[in-house]
Protein backbone atom coordinates (compact mmCIF):
# COMPACT_ATOMS: atom_id res chain seq x y z
CA UNK A 1 0.00 0.00 0.00
CA UNK A 2 1.42 3.36 -0.87
CA UNK A 3 1.88 5.96 1.73
CA UNK A 4 0.68 9.31 0.76
CA UNK A 5 2.55 12.53 2.50
CA UNK A 6 1.57 14.40 5.81
CA UNK A 7 2.69 17.77 6.11
CA UNK A 8 1.48 19.72 8.97
CA UNK A 9 1.66 23.78 8.66
CA UNK A 10 1.38 26.53 11.67
CA UNK A 11 1.06 29.95 10.99
CA UNK A 12 1.80 32.57 12.96
CA UNK A 13 2.34 36.52 13.03
CA UNK A 14 3.56 39.64 13.88
CA UNK A 15 5.61 41.98 12.04
CA UNK A 16 7.31 39.01 11.39
CA UNK A 17 5.64 35.89 10.49
CA UNK A 18 6.63 32.66 11.20
CA UNK A 19 5.38 29.29 9.07
CA UNK A 20 6.40 25.98 10.32
CA UNK A 21 5.95 23.25 8.14
CA UNK A 22 6.50 19.69 9.34
CA UNK A 23 6.49 16.93 6.78
CA UNK A 24 7.05 12.77 6.88
CA UNK A 25 7.47 12.50 3.11
CA UNK A 26 5.47 9.87 1.07
CA UNK A 27 6.72 6.23 0.03
CA UNK A 28 7.68 8.25 -3.29
CA UNK A 29 10.21 11.09 -1.04
CA UNK A 30 8.18 14.02 -2.05
CA UNK A 31 5.68 16.47 -0.28
CA UNK A 32 3.55 19.50 -1.07
CA UNK A 33 1.11 21.99 0.62
CA UNK A 34 -0.43 24.78 0.11
CA UNK A 35 -0.89 27.77 2.90
CA UNK A 36 -4.01 28.71 4.32
CA UNK A 37 -2.90 32.69 4.26
CA UNK A 38 -1.85 34.75 1.90
CA UNK A 39 1.48 36.45 2.56
CA UNK A 40 3.77 39.91 1.55
CA UNK A 41 7.20 40.85 1.82
CA UNK A 42 10.51 39.92 2.28
CA UNK A 43 11.81 36.33 3.24
CA UNK A 44 14.17 37.00 5.93
CA UNK A 45 15.27 33.39 7.08
CA UNK A 46 14.83 29.51 6.11
CA UNK A 47 15.53 26.71 8.52
CA UNK A 48 15.63 23.25 7.26
CA UNK A 49 15.56 20.74 10.58
CA UNK A 50 15.94 17.19 9.46
CA UNK A 51 14.04 15.00 12.28
CA UNK A 52 14.94 11.84 13.75
CA UNK A 53 14.16 9.69 10.50
CA UNK A 54 16.35 12.27 8.38
CA UNK A 55 15.38 12.94 4.66
CA UNK A 56 18.07 11.75 2.12
CA UNK A 57 21.61 14.01 1.98
CA UNK A 58 21.35 16.53 -0.69
CA UNK A 59 16.95 16.76 -0.24
CA UNK A 60 15.39 19.77 -2.32
CA UNK A 61 12.81 22.18 -1.23
CA UNK A 62 10.82 24.75 -2.97
CA UNK A 63 8.04 27.35 -1.64
CA UNK A 64 6.18 28.67 -4.59
CA UNK A 65 4.49 31.72 -4.86
CA UNK A 66 0.60 31.84 -7.15
CA UNK A 67 3.30 32.63 -10.50
CA UNK A 68 5.17 29.11 -9.47
CA UNK A 69 8.11 31.06 -8.74
CA UNK A 70 10.79 29.82 -6.03
CA UNK A 71 10.66 32.08 -3.60
CA UNK A 72 13.92 30.90 -1.89
CA UNK A 73 15.61 31.69 -5.03
CA UNK A 74 16.56 28.10 -5.57
CA UNK A 75 18.50 28.13 -1.70
CA UNK A 76 16.73 24.71 -0.96
CA UNK A 77 17.65 22.65 -3.10
CA UNK A 78 20.61 20.31 -2.03
CA UNK A 79 19.31 20.29 1.80
CA UNK A 80 21.93 18.39 4.60
CA UNK A 81 20.31 15.08 5.95
CA UNK A 82 21.89 15.94 9.82
CA UNK A 83 22.57 19.10 10.23
CA UNK A 84 19.96 21.93 10.95
CA UNK A 85 20.90 24.49 8.01
CA UNK A 86 19.87 28.32 7.97
CA UNK A 87 19.80 31.15 4.65
CA UNK A 88 20.17 34.35 5.39
CA UNK A 89 18.05 37.10 3.63
CA UNK A 90 20.52 38.06 1.18
CA UNK A 91 20.17 34.62 -0.76
CA UNK A 92 16.18 34.84 -0.51
CA UNK A 93 13.11 36.54 -2.48
CA UNK A 94 9.86 38.15 -1.63
CA UNK A 95 6.48 36.99 -1.73
CA UNK A 96 3.39 39.81 -3.16
CA UNK A 97 -0.19 38.65 -1.87
CA UNK A 98 0.42 35.02 -2.48
CA UNK A 99 -0.29 31.46 -0.40
CA UNK A 100 2.78 29.61 -0.53
CA UNK A 101 3.18 25.93 -1.65
CA UNK A 102 6.30 24.00 0.14
CA UNK A 103 7.04 21.27 -2.28
CA UNK A 104 9.58 18.30 -1.13
CA UNK A 105 11.23 15.99 -3.65
CA UNK A 106 14.17 13.45 -3.22
CA UNK A 107 13.97 13.28 0.39
CA UNK A 108 13.14 9.27 0.77
CA UNK A 109 10.01 7.44 1.88
CA UNK A 110 8.33 8.57 4.66
CA UNK A 111 11.18 10.66 5.97
CA UNK A 112 10.58 13.90 8.42
CA UNK A 113 11.95 17.50 8.91
CA UNK A 114 10.61 20.82 9.42
CA UNK A 115 11.11 23.51 7.47
CA UNK A 116 11.15 27.05 8.84
CA UNK A 117 10.07 30.33 6.62
CA UNK A 118 10.09 33.51 8.44
CA UNK A 119 8.74 37.13 6.25
CA UNK A 120 8.68 40.72 7.12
Amino acid sequence: MATAAIVTVAETGGSVRKIAWTVTSSDTGTASLVTSRYYDGKIITLVTNPGATAPTDNWDLTVLDSDSEDVLVGAGIDRDTANTELVGEASLGAVANSKLTLSIANAGAEKTGVTYLYIR
